[in-house]
């Protein structure tokens, strides 16, 4: 990759996109920051940051049913206007987390809402797995930090790969259609039920873009 950590936050001055949305631009387009810029606005990115302060008090609460009534799921998505929400692409948007939910079992929404335990209960059971490999205390503990990385994305929905297309996360689905309406788009919640078991749940008082 031919670009560096202050091309990286040059770019997000320029458009208002997310650091993380910015690094994958200048990849895809090996570091060039004009190209860069141009697959944002394409992409509908670019300012997306400008809504992250605005508030997301309406929406949709969804419900899907699979497998013979076996699984189901509620998810809220909120927006900013009711006129988003009754969309067509809004309304996608919903089903497509409902199912994603539904498919790949996530127990939060994002990272922020994972309790430090089960954060500290994670990284001790990667560290001792390091350890009983032979690895050194501190090559452990960074053994352990890269595991949990990769846990997030198992049970944050948010960072998860879309089930309909793993080249995308759903933040980045839920992103495209915020820049696209122009609004501040967040999932609040979901509960997934799986006959025979303990419904899992996903909430968090705040909404992000």
């Amino acid at each position: 990759m031919s670009f560096t950590a202050k091309d990286v936050k040059a770019l997000r001055d320029s458009t208002g996109a997310g650091m993380m949305d910015c690094k994958k631009a200048l990849t895809e387009n090996d570091g060039d920051m004009e190209k860069a810029q141009q697959w944002l606005r394409e992409k509908n990115l670019a300012s997306a940051a400008k809504r992250a302060g605005r508030e997301a008090s309406e929406g949709a609460i969804v419900s899907y049913i699979h497998l013979g009534g076996k699984v189901g799921v509620l998810v809220e998505v909120n927006c900013e206007t009711d006129f988003v929400a009754k969309t067509d692409d809004f309304q996608q948007l919903c089903k497509d987390i409902c199912l994603q939910v539904c498919s790949a079992s996530a127990q939060w929404v994002r990272r922020d809402e994972v309790p430090e335990e089960a954060i500290e209960a994670e990284k001790a059971i990667y560290a001792k797995q390091a350890e009983e490999m032979g690895k050194p205390p501190e090559i452990a503990v960074k053994v352990a930090e890269g595991k949990l990385g990769k846990w997030y994305k198992e049970v944050c929905l948010e960072e998860q790969e879309f089930v309909k297309d793993p080249d995308k996360t759903i933040d980045e689905l839920v992103r495209e259609l915020s820049g696209k309406v122009g609004e501040k788009i967040g999932i609040a919640r979901f509960t997934r039920y799986q006959l025979g078991e303990t419904g899992s749940s996903g909430e968090n008082g705040e909404d992000q873009e």
